[in-house]
Parts: structure tokens; C-alpha cells; sequence
């Protein structure tokens, strides 16, 4: 819903205000279209389906997976591609990881979306719209910022789109926004946003030699950099940070950089996401007895860790892949 051409459309008809927090009431809910919206006459709700479109984007494949989980690939108005996904867990949640741009300059090695042609960033309206298509199919409960691009370059609409998200259903508290250490928007996000946002920074390596090697990003805002913003998030909101580590087989996976990493982090600050790698041909993914003894440093060193549940593995879950497949 591209909310500025609503409030266009009503203030071109002279409409009360109230209008569009009536519409956006109904859009927030899950409605799927103008018709349901029987508060607003029937002549408006005529003049806005024909005027306001309901959703910035089109649904342009959809894949669904054995574990429930959701993978769709949306295009903008003009044949951009992005993806979401929804994964949902016997426990209720219903888990939303959306993307902020499409495709991403940030070129990880191991990353799909790193390997595609940047386009854009995303307006906070087609941010938004990711988690309003999701919406119309059910309650949602958490949201992360962690699909295609990096957020904290494109600050401004993410977070736009972030505050809407409590009417979705998703508070503050269970919405996540992610960097590779992009410090320019991470040092406004610590300055300036003052909501309960979650903080997820994707590590990926325990070091700064192998870091750049695998992520450029880290030629530019080194490890010390980035940490030193990330306590400086702890600091201010005492909210600990989610740390993702990308789990890839004999590269990053060794006991001695598991060593390493519980040298790096607080174990006060930070707590670890240790990922098994959707494979996207660039790497293999770890064992899971390569995991497990990774974890079992950690865990010895006090080092909160967990590893994360697999999900959508056989419908290319993983950002980027269900794109390049459509683009193949």
C-alpha cells in the first residue's frame, strides 16, 4: 500500500482525515482489497480501487516448503525482483525475514542476493508491503530485516516501515533489524532510534583477515569499529545483541576460531546464531558434528549460543536463490 498516493487520493476528494487511519486500519488487519473496508461509503472505496493501487508490489513466484515455510518472490513496478519469507513454528510464531533493498552492493562471497546486480533500495511502502502480502495469510509475530540488501543502508525506510509494525501485530521487542557492519546507518540506528529495536549483527568470522576475505564490507568498517557501536547499543538500551555466524565447512568452522570468537565477544553483550549454510555454490555448508563442537566452546565459555532451526532448505530459502532461479 503506497500510503503517500492514498493520502493523496483522499485529499483530492476532500475527505476527513480520519480516512486514512480508517483504511490503514483495515490494510493492517489483513483485508484484501478497498471492498471490505465497509466503514468507508461505497463510492470511496470505488474511486480508491481504482485509484490507489493495494499493493506496491506483484507476486511473481511463491514457494512453499515441506516445514510450512514460505518463500516469495515479489517484483516492483518496474520488474525489480526482492523476496520474503515466512517460516512458522509449532510453538505460534510466525516469523517474517524481509528485504530493505533489491539485490545488495555489498557483494558477501557466500551470500546469493551478494552475487545478483544491485538495483535499489526498497521505499518504506514496498518494505512494508513484504510484510502486508504475509498478513492477508495469517497473524504474524516477529519480523527481521535480514532478507536481500542491508538495512542500514537504507535507514530511513526500514525504520518507516518498522513503526507501522505493532499495528501488524509484530511489536518492537520481536522485530530485528540486521548489518554486516554497514557503520554509517548502524552509528545513526544506536543515536537516534529510540524503540525497543532489536539489534542482529551477521559476523560470519572471528577475525578481520578472514572477514574481508569473505565480506569487503569489513575493508571499509574493520571488526573494532563495528563492535564498539554494537556495545554502545548494549549500553544504551541493555538489550544484548544477536550475533549471526554463518556456519561454512572448513573456513570458518574450526574449534580454534571458536576460541577465537569467545576472545571477541562479551558474553554479556552478545548472544551467537550459529547457522547451518543453505548452500548456494560458493561454499559448502559445516557438519553437524563440525557445529556441534564449534558450539561446545562456546558453550564452556559462557558464551550464550544456539543454533538455528533449518527451515526451507528444499525450496532455496536462502536470500537471493529463489530470484536467480527465476532469472536463470
Amino acid at each position: 500500500m503506497d500510503l503517500a498516493a492514498l493520502q493523496q487520493a483522499l485529499s483530492a476528494r476532500g475527505e476527513p482525515g480520519y480516512r486514512a487511519k480508517q483504511v490503514w486500519e483495515w490494510v493492517a488487519g489483513g483485508a484484501e482489497g478497498f471492498a471490505e473496508m465497509t466503514n468507508l461509503p461505497a463510492a470511496l472505496r470505488d474511486d480508491l480501487a481504482r485509484d490507489v493501487p493495494f499493493s506496491t508490489l506483484t507476486v511473481a513466484a511463491e514457494a512453499r516448503s515441506r516445514d510450512g515455510t514460505v518463500k516469495t518472490l515479489f517484483h516492483t513496478h518496474e520488474g525489480h525482483p526482492l523476496e520474503a519469507v515466512l517460516m512458522t513454528y509449532r510453538d505460534g510464531r510466525r516469523s517474517l525475514c524481509i528485504s530493505s533493498q533489491s539485490g545488495c552492493p555489498l557483494t558477501c562471497t557466500f551470500c546469493a542476493t551478494g552475487q545478483m546486480r544491485f538495483r535499489r533500495n526498497l521505499t518504506s511502502s514496498e518494505i512494508l508491503d513484504q510484510a502486508l502480502h504475509f498478513r492477508r495469510q495469517g497473524p504474524l509475530t516477529h519480523c527481521v530485516f535480514m532478507g536481500m540488501g542491508e538495512p542500514m543502508m537504507n535507514l530511513e525506510a526500514v525504520l518507516e516501515a518498522a513503526r507501522r509494525l505493532p499495528d501488524l501485530g509484530i511489536t518492537h521487542r520481536r522485530t530485528t533489524i540486521s548489518t554486516v557492519g554497514w557503520l554509517p546507518g548502524l552509528t545513526q540506528f544506536v543515536s537516534d532510534v529510540s524503540e525497543p529495536i532489536r539489534l542482529a549483527f551477521s559476523l560470519h568470522a572471528p577475525d578481520d583477515a578472514l572477514r574481508s576475505a569473505i565480506m569487503p564490507v569489513n575493508l571499509r568498517y574493520p571488526l573494532a569499529d563495528v563492535l564498539a557501536e554494537c556495545k554502545r547499543y548494549f549500553e544504551l538500551r541493555r538489550q544484548k545483541v544477536f550475533v549471526e555466524y554463518v556456519m561454512l565447512r572448513g573456513l570458518n568452522d574450526r574449534p580454534d576460531q571458536a576460541e577465537k570468537l569467545v576472545r571477541l565477544l562479551d558474553r554479556k553483550i552478545y548472544k551467537v546464531n550459529l547457522i547451518p549454510y543453505n548452500p548456494t555454490g560458493a561454499y559448502d555448508g559445516s557438519s553437524r558434528e563440525a557445529i556441534a563442537a564449534f558450539k561446545g566452546v562456546l558453550d564452556r565459555a559462557g558464551l550464550p549460543a544456539t543454533v538455528r532451526l533449518t527451515r526451507g532448505r528444499d525450496i532455496q530459502a536462502a536470500c537471493g536463490q529463489l530470484a536467480a532461479e527465476q532469472a536463470a
